[in-house]
């Protein structure tokens, strides 16, 4: 085999390969006379199918096989000898082959960069740290006997108010632009549907204008549907809805008691609020673990300044652009991003897509270097709590993990993050700093 090197930028290499002709005839040679011997074809005897006969059926096949299995063979050499790491599949081009010729192609690689390890010591941080009192713990049992508060019927004859229940015949059309009103449109009817005065879950505007309405009363109602809606026909549009009020209940919250901890499968409500400060300090841990994450992740930025494969930006970019054109078509783009133009819009989001790699290489290099792994029991709970989402399903997932050796890659990168991430913050300076619940729940999202 003769290699020889192109010129090339940055991180890519290219070659040219060339493999001599008598190389791959006598691996296609020795391909059809092993065929032969396995064959058993009508009026020869199994065995000795002549290697003439073998070669005009199953010659051409063969001869892709060998191509296929030479090229293959010759490209993993190639970079062996030269301890090559490719960032991407290499790219293969056929620049001559011909029966009897020699196979000659061009070999395009991008490689990964020499990443040097962050200073790990140089990096301070903060890790929030919450607990959860009396007043938070309050706060997620008055949502908690919402949740199982049960109705009764108002018995004075009086208007609905915030927070009653309203049961109601109502009826949608869309607003016309001269006005006039269209048909009702699909999944705009309702009857006898109880709808929370000034609650949640329905259109905004919707329920608000329910406030005052007492049993018996009809009203029509507009409402604006969002941008973002999810139905496309109904999406940033003009409904008007008529509503008749059938009948008007007040909800009833059941007693914060032993009893109400014993609905919940607690023994009594001493034993229910200290299970909810367990989870709530379960949830300000992880939120704060999040954001510590957030700001390493940072700094790790600020320190990684190496060169990333233009393949691998372009493909991430690729995948990013697709989730933004298609909330463009749909009306959902980020407030941030309404009003740029799509230059703009492409440069800012190919700039996250280079951090993004950049720091996903970087990550992966502090796992190699320090023999970072994913265990099989750790794959193995990753793959049982995720088959645990499908009550029922569950061997069905499992054997689909089984089967799908990508899947389980899915399973494993986060896996393998979250360690990464830890062995960095022990090596990090991390101070813990107390502050409260709503300190730390601030901004969680940004």
């Amino acid at each position: 085999m003769q290699v020889t090197e192109l010129p090339a930028e940055g991180l890519k290499r290219a070659f040219q390969v060339v493999v001599p002709a008598a190389s791959l005839a006598e691996r296609r040679d020795a391909r059809l006379k092993k065929l032969g011997t396995e064959l058993r074809l009508p009026g020869f005897r199994p065995g000795k199918v002549p290697p003439a006969v073998v070669k005009a059926r199953y010659g051409a096949a063969v001869q892709g096989e060998v191509l296929e299995e030479s090229v293959n063979e010759a490209t993993r050499q190639v970079i062996a000898d030269r301890g090559l790491r490719p960032a991407l599949q290499p790219k293969i081009e056929l620049v001559n082959y011909s029966d009897g010729a020699d196979l000659e192609y061009k070999l395009d690689l991008e490689l990964l960069p020499e990443i040097p390890m962050p200073d790990f010591a140089a990096i301070s941080l903060e890790r929030e740290k919450a607990t959860p009192g009396d007043e938070q713990v309050d706060e997620f049992l008055k949502t908690m006997r919402e949740r199982l508060a049960g109705t009764e019927d108002v018995a004075e004859a009086r208007p609905a108010a915030k927070g009653d229940i309203l049961v109601c015949d109502f009826e949608g059309r869309l607003k016309n632009e001269d006005g006039t009103l269209a048909e009702p449109f699909q999944g705009g009817t309702a009857s006898e549907m109880p709808i929370e005065v000034a609650g949640t879950g329905f259109i905004p505007g919707f329920t608000e204008q329910l406030e005052g309405m007492s049993p018996g009363e009809k009203k029509d109602i507009e409402v604006a549907f969002p941008a973002e809606y999810g139905s496309a026909e109904l999406a940033g549009k003009q409904a008007v809805f008529a509503i008749t009020a059938k009948s008007l209940k007040h909800k009833v919250l059941p007693e914060l008691d032993d009893e109400f901890a014993k609905r919940l499968g607690v023994d009594d409500l001493a034993a229910l609020r200290a299970r909810v400060v367990e989870n709530l300090q379960r949830e300000y841990d992880a939120l704060a673990r999040m954001k510590v994450k957030r700001a390493l992740l940072d700094a790790l930025a600020e320190q990684a300044s190496f060169t990333v494969p233009e393949g691998m930006v372009e493909a991430e970019f690729a995948q990013i652009w697709q989730r933004v054109e298609a909330d463009l078509k749909a009306g959902r783009l980020d407030e941030d991003d309404k009003g740029k133009d799509e230059d703009t819009l492409k440069a800012e989001y190919r700039g996250i897509a280079e951090r993004r790699i950049r720091l996903g290489l970087l990550l992966s290099e502090i796992g190699r270097t320090n023999n970072i792994q994913v265990t099989n029991d750790e794959l193995a709970g990753a793959m049982r709590a995720e088959a645990g989402r499908y009550p029922g399903q569950e061997k069905q997932v499992l054997d689909y993990f089984r089967s799908n050796p990508q899947a389980v890659d899915g399973l494993r990168a986060p896996i393998f993050e979250e360690k990464v991430v830890d062995f960095v913050l022990e090596l990090a300076k991390v101070s813990e700093k107390p502050v409260a619940p709503n300190e730390l729940t601030a901004n969680a999202g940004g």
